[in-house]
């Protein structure tokens, strides 16, 4: 059976004689000859968008379970037996063991201990990145350090983040975003469109026939949250994210929460879901920079415990991180733990002389954008409504890899023999179709990334593909 007799067959249409006929019969059915340029788009698609998901959902995995990987994994230094009758000690006796074992570098932040087993984390700064540093909060003494960018968890997150090249990577995460939205949306049409030809096939025992199916159930569940996770991660990358931000901001908005003046990213790469761990410019800047008052040193000198006192008094949940002050003017910044909820996103600001309140800030002082990607972000990581969305989360991260493995082998199974990679032959009717054109037109503008990739294959399709008899066979490009 030929590529265009297979395709005419998913949809239900009678199979052509030839190519002549597909033509005539493409020409006279519009629903056969959309699905084949639907296919034929959700397969080219899917070459540049595979390698990219299944590399995000690898990694998101990972970075879903870093707080059971990383404690296995590091054991020694992450966690402690608590000897019986003994408590913890002052954290400022903690801070002052991190700073004799580490002079050269700056204390950044302090995380609390999330349970009784776990160690006091500590991010510093060495000049030549960071550090974490793990204390026994019982005998207060330094258990050891680990590059956070270098553990599988930091690891993951920068993969997942620029592919660990920076700029670039970013933009080839944000093309692969784009598409992915293109075949997610042909996906859909290719689901409804060819249901009662595939039921049929499967019915007849066609070589193949389960798994096509169970690809296109999963990919109709999994195709919901793959477009929610590409526009909750869209203000995270490059360019779009970049320019969308200068855009809201040049508004007085902003899509961050990010709490302008005080130290804003005093966490490590192995917990991002604090409030502040997002360092894009904050586009307000209408408040006075939160500041300590030199004047009262003399008359007392707040600590680590005093900040985690102060914020507890004014609502804060443990465990806490307390950002440390920096310079003689600055603040400890009490970050307040809200992993679960985004709305009680909050941080108190301390005078670290005095101990007094400088000021506040929370949720509810976010632009109303920022509110928005605050909870799209805790949706995305996993963490918003529980082990609902911890589960959903992982389910949702292995159906990519399984969609990402089964249409590749659908592909190999399907594939013609000879030299061509095989790809659905069709044309979209976009004459015939204006709204199809007008929103694909809408998408390469909104996407500008996507529009400009689109822009270039079309160019290599008129320019180089339709002008060699080889390259037009081996794409099987429709004259």
């Amino acid at each position: 059976m030929t590529e265009v007799q297979r395709s005419e067959v998913e949809t239900g249409a009678q199979p052509s004689s030839g190519r002549a006929g597909s033509a005539k019969t493409g020409a006279r059915s519009g629903g056969s000859g959309m699905f084949r340029a639907f296919w034929r788009w959700h397969f080219y698609a899917s070459f540049l968008v595979i390698p990219v998901v299944v590399l995000l959902a690898g990694t998101g995995l990972i970075y879903l379970f870093r707080f059971q990987i990383e404690p296995m994994l590091h054991a020694e230094v992450m966690k402690v037996e608590r000897p019986a009758g003994l408590q913890a000690q002052p954290y400022a006796a903690q801070v002052e063991a991190v700073q004799r074992a580490f002079p050269e570098a700056t204390v950044v932040s302090m995380t609390e201990p999330s349970a009784a087993d776990r160690s006091t984390t500590f991010s510093l700064d060495t000049g030549d990145g960071p550090r974490d540093v793990f204390v026994d909060p019982y005998e207060g003494k330094v258990l050891g350090s680990l590059n956070p960018d270098t553990t599988l968890s930091g690891g993951a997150i920068r993969l997942h983040g620029d592919l660990m090249v920076g700029r670039w990577g970013e933009y080839v995460i944000e093309i692969a975003a784009c598409w992915a939205i293109v075949m997610a949306l042909t996906g859909y049409y290719l689901f409804f469109r060819g249901r009662v030809a595939r039921a049929r096939r499967r019915a007849a025992g066609a070589a193949g026939a389960v798994l096509r199916s169970r690809h296109g159930r999963t990919g109709a569940v999994l195709g919901v949250g793959l477009l929610f996770l590409i526009v909750s991660g869209l203000p995270w990358t490059g360019f779009w994210g970049e320019k969308t931000q200068q855009l809201v901001t040049s508004q007085g908005s902003s899509l961050w929460s990010e709490d302008h003046g005080a130290l804003s990213n005093p966490t490590s790469t192995l917990d991002e879901s604090l409030p502040h761990s997002h360092t894009v410019p904050w586009g307000l800047g209408k408040t006075e920079v939160p500041s300590s008052d030199p004047s009262q040193a003399k008359r007392s000198v707040a600590t680590v415990d005093t900040a985690i006192e102060v914020g507890q008094r004014n609502g804060l949940r443990h465990p806490m991180t307390i950002a440390l002050p920096d310079g003689d003017e600055g603040v400890y910044s009490a970050i307040g733990y809200a992993f679960q909820d985004p709305g009680k996103e909050r941080t108190v600001h301390v005078d670290q002389y005095g101990g007094r309140v400088v000021s506040t800030y929370g949720y509810g002082d976010y632009p109303a954008l920022a509110k928005v990607v605050s909870q799209g972000i805790a949706l995305h990581e996993g963490r918003r409504l529980g082990l609902v969305n911890f589960w959903a989360t992982a389910l949702f991260c292995a159906g990519v890899i399984f969609m990402s493995v089964s249409g590749p082998i659908m592909w190999w199974r399907r594939r013609p023999s000879g030299r061509a990679v095989g790809a659905p032959r069709g044309r979209l009717p976009l004459r015939a179709t204006p709204a199809l054109a007008a929103l694909i037109v809408a998408l390469g503008l909104f996407l500008p990334l996507f529009g400009i990739t689109l822009a270039a294959l079309l160019l290599l399709d008129q320019l180089l593909l339709r002008r060699f008899p080889s390259l037009r066979d081996w794409f099987n490009v429709t004259p």
